[in-house]
């Protein structure tokens, strides 16, 4: 969340980044209840100076009857302390909830716009999107042929938008992982295997809003657990309430994970398949960084996503996404879609990765400081989650993109020493 005095200081600004990302958050009544609630800390404040002074005064009354009189005013004065306190503490928690609902400054350069559809392209991968000479199929037809995919079961078992990958999937999906687990850990990330559920706190400190008739995620009934939608609520948990050595940072975290989604409303052509799902395996990164490391690192992640699209063969664009699409505490968010050949009637691009630079708002939610030696105090880190591989969506890349006329699939070459050979289906295999 955003720091109170900033918001109350740049009362207008704060207004025009809520309705440039189409959020609608009462910021005058925000400013408001923070005058009072300052004036009713102050007017605490003095009550207990006095209480105090009191007090100190009893010690050295003249006679019994001054010395009670003194404390009956000691009374008086606390009580009257304890009830300002009361209306502080009422108006800080409505000043809070108001707080928390205001999204993350945006970036200069981040396009204004409602949705997906102002979001500006930015570049374009090394891989040209493929010119079949035959009809291509999408990667449910693919995957029926090749035996890899069970949407049938998976409803049986856990029910509609659940799926059993079966065979060459399997080492599709295992292969993914050890190559973006590889390729990360070549760049600094540590390797983390993370609990699939996590605390609702840590959820809200992240900025999803685990329960009410909204919310995307999945929560355990009588509990305060949530299964999670993505590492990024696990990664950055790890460090609530705690204050890290300034030398340490940047802090760079490859996360495997399971995520949970209940994708309500999600429905419709170009969901279909492995596309939007209920459960899918997610490597993603995570890192937390001095405040003057995060545009830069930002700018890293981007790269390696695009490092590792390229390395698959996957045409694929980046684009930096507008306002009205970034999320709350997002300051700034590049995506990276993948063409696929099966999506739309003549293919299409599909979101496959996100990265975004989060600054301090999770930090600020988290209380996650950093120190730093020959400074007094702390500071909120800066913290930036990226995607690596979300499997499932790019399962579908590699199977829509390198499929070949006679139905099989070539295996990228990078993700060959795990499949464990160079064509899926390959006729006389």
């Amino acid at each position: 969340m955003l720091d109170r005095k900033l918001i109350v200081e740049n009362a207008e600004l704060i207004k025009k980044n809520c309705d440039s990302r189409g959020t609608h958050v009462d910021i005058d009544l925000l400013v408001k209840l923070e005058a009072q609630r300052r004036d009713k800390l102050n007017e605490a404040q003095e009550l207990n100076r006095q209480a105090n002074e009191t007090s100190k005064l009893i010690g050295k009354a003249q006679s019994a009857e001054e010395r009670e009189a003194l404390k009956e005013q000691g009374r008086s004065l606390r009580e009257q302390k304890d009830a300002v306190q009361a209306e502080h503490d009422q108006l800080d928690s409505q000043v809070h909830d108001l707080q928390v609902q205001i999204p993350n400054l945006t970036h200069p350069d981040a396009p204004i716009g409602s949705d997906d559809t102002a979001n500006s392209e930015l570049t374009l991968g090394k891989t040209p999107i493929p010119k079949f000479d035959f009809q291509p199929k999408d990667h449910l037809q693919l995957g029926a042929a090749h035996d890899m995919i069970d949407f049938e079961s998976g409803a049986r078992v856990a029910g509609a938008g659940f799926y059993f990958l079966r065979n060459d999937a399997v080492l599709l999906d295992l292969a993914l992982q050890q190559f973006a687990v590889g390729q990360l850990v070549a760049r600094g990330f540590t390797p983390i295997s993370t609990p699939d559920v996590a605390q609702t706190q840590i959820l809200r400190g992240i900025g999803f809003m685990p329960r009410g008739p909204e919310t995307q995620i999945y929560s355990l009934e009588n509990t305060d657990l949530n299964l999670v939608a993505t590492a990024e609520i696990t990664l950055g948990g790890m460090l609530a309430d705690q204050v890290v050595d300034g030398e340490e940072l940047p802090i760079k975290l490859a996360g495997i994970s399971h995520c949970f989604r209940t994708e309500a409303g999600a429905a419709g052509r170009a969901s279909k398949g492995l596309y939007r799902v209920h459960q899918f395996t997610k490597v993603e990164m995570f890192a937390f960084c001095h405040p003057s490391q995060s545009d830069a690192l930002h700018e890293e992640l981007r790269q390696t996503e695009c490092d590792l699209f390229d390395a698959l063969e996957v045409p694929y664009r980046v684009v930096d996404t507008a306002t009205g699409d970034l999320g709350g505490p997002a300051y700034r968010k590049y995506d990276l879609e993948a063409w696929m050949p099966g999506r739309g009637d003549a293919g299409e691009w599909g979101e496959v990765t996100s990265t975004s630079n989060c600054t301090d708002y999770q930090a600020r939610r988290l209380n996650i400081r950093f120190k730093t030696k020959g400074h007094k105090g702390t500071q909120l880190v800066h913290t930036l989650n990226g995607t690596a591989f979300a499997i499932s969506r790019a399962l579908i890349a590699v199977m829509e993109n390198h499929q070949q006329a006679d139905g099989s699939i070539r295996v990228p070459k990078v993700l060959q020493p795990w499949v464990g050979k160079e064509v899926i289906g390959a006729p006389h295999a």
